[in-house]
């Protein structure tokens, strides 16, 4: 399956296919839905990849922008490791998605912390608006050579595959470490997609933290 999952994210142009595969597995998550997430973070409209980078102002880190005000792992060294920072991003995602039963208010929480946050807003190239959550789905609708553009919220929430497994997310709840902000008293979005980023060999400090669409 693993392998399956890799060949198809590379012959979409996924950078870390193997990473995110097994990543993807390893927490019950649909490989397309988690690669979505990466081009979200790292990636850009129209992209089907993401790139191990560090952006949002030096706080966000590696394919997923794991950020360093809420995270002690994108302090370590690990985070700029793509299989590392993929297996992190999948934990979390899959214990919000286990939390709230709803891809889309996991993604929403992912982002913004907190699971009915717009979050961040991204403007594709044909001039489209799309919340974070909607954003990542219709990048998760090109991988799969799909059209989302029409899907109503409520079918987006209830995408057959998108879950590997609910039974299996039910069997991983209770080691999947809850690290994502506390719900009582959410951060303010994240607001990292898209935003300038830099390699590891530039100075995140000379990020305008304010540049992002």
């Amino acid at each position: 399956m693993s392998s399956i999952s890799t060949s198809s994210l590379a012959q979409q142009g996924v950078a870390y296919a193997g990473a995110i595969a097994t990543a993807a597995r390893e927490h019950g998550l649909d490989p397309d839905l988690l690669a979505a997430v990466a081009a979200q973070e790292t990636g850009g409209p129209d992209s089907n990849s993401g790139r191990n980078v560090v952006g949002d102002g030096g706080h966000g880190h590696g394919l997923f922008q794991i950020d360093d005000r809420y995270h002690a792992f994108p302090r370590s060294d690990a985070a700029m490791n793509p299989s590392d920072n993929a297996e992190y991003a999948a934990g979390m995602l899959s214990g919000l998605i286990h939390r709230y039963g709803s891809v889309h208010r996991a993604l929403s929480a992912y982002n913004a912390g907190d699971p009915d946050a717009e979050g961040t807003v991204t403007q594709w190239s044909d001039g489209t608006r799309l919340g974070y959550a909607d954003s990542v789905l219709r990048h998760e609708a090109r991988l799969r050579g799909a059209s989302f553009d029409d899907a109503s919220e409520s079918a987006r929430d209830e995408l057959p595959s998108t879950i590997a497994s609910v039974s299996s997310l039910g069997n991983q709840a209770a080691s999947v470490p809850m690290t994502m902000p506390s719900l009582e008293a959410p951060p303010p979005a994240h607001r990292h997609s898209y935003r300038e980023l830099v390699g590891d060999d530039q100075d995140p400090s000379a990020i305008d933290d304010d540049s992002a669409s």
